[in-house]
């Protein structure tokens, strides 16, 4: 069964950091494009970085500069580095992975930036 398990949310303060990790399981293969979208309350799901196999990356404007997305072929992880926090990167956040036309999502992890 094809899955994603993300992990390395939690409370932090303004200018923390985190490191969030999603790892692929199952039945995926011939990953192309990884990423991270979140979603906060009463606002609609947005991007915030996605790295292809090759290497290279997109950030959403926001988070440039501050975020870093890197991602372990072998072992079918992708990671974002979150430093410099702000409240407003307050979110629930999604790993997505997709393979060909196939879009798969993780069941989100809750990062909260507040003093």
């Amino acid at each position: 069964q094809a899955q994603l398990v993300e992990s390395g949310g939690g409370l932090v303060q303004p200018g923390g950091s985190l490191r969030l990790s999603c790892a692929a399981s199952g039945s995926i293969f011939l990953i192309s494009t990884m990423g991270w979208y979140r979603q906060a309350p009463g606002k609609e799901r947005e991007l915030v970085a996605v790295i292809a196999r090759g290497g290279s990356t997109n950030y959403a404007d926001s988070v440039k500069d501050r975020f870093t997305i890197s991602r372990d072929n072998a072992k079918k992880l992708v990671y974002l580095q979150m430093n410099s926090l702000k409240p407003e990167d307050t979110a629930v956040y999604y790993c997505n992975v997709r393979t060909g036309p196939i879009d798969y999502w993780g069941q989100g992890t809750q990062v909260t930036v507040s003093s």
